[in-house]
């Protein structure tokens, strides 16, 4: 009825030549009240492997799915690892925030959790992408975009910002399926940052009338800079 949501557990750091898996889950708060419990990181790729391994992604913060609690955060995302081949990894998506609480009678539905960061390219591998923001009766910030790896590489998007005002329930002044309290406006993840050769990432939306992420800088030597999100 009560009780938060446990952690998602953190993914695994492989050994050599093995990809990192990807970080759990966060669980759901109790039905009445609770929050979600935050996603696990993503775990790092061992290294020495012929083929460029991606880092594990986070995983997803867990929902309020009672009237009030707040969403978990989404887990960080991790690093790509180097390949024997020269080539360079993915940093791993960052997981996604997750939802607030309905919002009752008295109070508005919890905050979304904040998106996790992508993670870092290796020496040329791309930013993963910030995770989006939960949706929830608090707005929520994306996640910053990964940087790009020391060499060459895209920095990773911006995630979105989440919305605030979740649907309230039957009896509750805010009709199944339309807005209920609306929470504060919520700006979108920054882009990550290339280098030296490669392009910034874009900016995340904002909601609510919040300015989008700034775009990522480009490479010093060559690439553009990243859009600036929408607002």
């Amino acid at each position: 009825m009560w009780g938060n949501g446990g952690a998602g557990g953190a993914g695994f750091n492989a050994g050599a030549g093995v990809a990192g898996t990807n970080g759990g889950a966060g669980g759901n708060g109790g039905w009445l009240v609770g929050n979600g419990g935050p996603g696990g990181a993503g775990g790092a790729s061992g290294g020495n492997s012929a083929a460029p391994l991606s880092g594990g992604a986070g995983g997803a913060g867990g929902n309020a799915i009672g009237l009030f609690g707040n969403g978990g955060a989404g887990g960080h995302g991790a690093t790509g690892s180097t390949g024997s081949t020269g080539l360079f990894g993915d940093g791993a998506p960052g997981g996604d925030g997750g939802l607030g609480g309905f919002g009752g009678t008295g109070g508005g539905g919890g905050g979304g959790g904040a998106g996790g960061g992508g993670g870092t390219g290796d020496v040329s591998g791309a930013g993963g992408a910030g995770g989006n923001g939960g949706n929830g009766g608090d707005a929520a910030i994306g996640g910053r975009g990964g940087i790009a790896g020391l060499v060459y590489g895209n920095g990773g998007a911006g995630g979105a910002g989440a919305a605030g005002g979740g649907a309230g329930p039957p009896g509750s002044g805010s009709p199944v399926g339309t807005s209920g309290l609306v929470g504060a406006a919520s700006g979108g993840g920054s882009g990550g940052s290339a280098q030296l050769v490669g392009n910034g990432g874009d900016g995340g939306a904002g909601v609510n009338g919040a300015p989008g992420g700034a775009g990522g800088a480009g490479g010093k030597l060559f690439g553009s800079a990243g859009a600036t999100g929408p607002a």
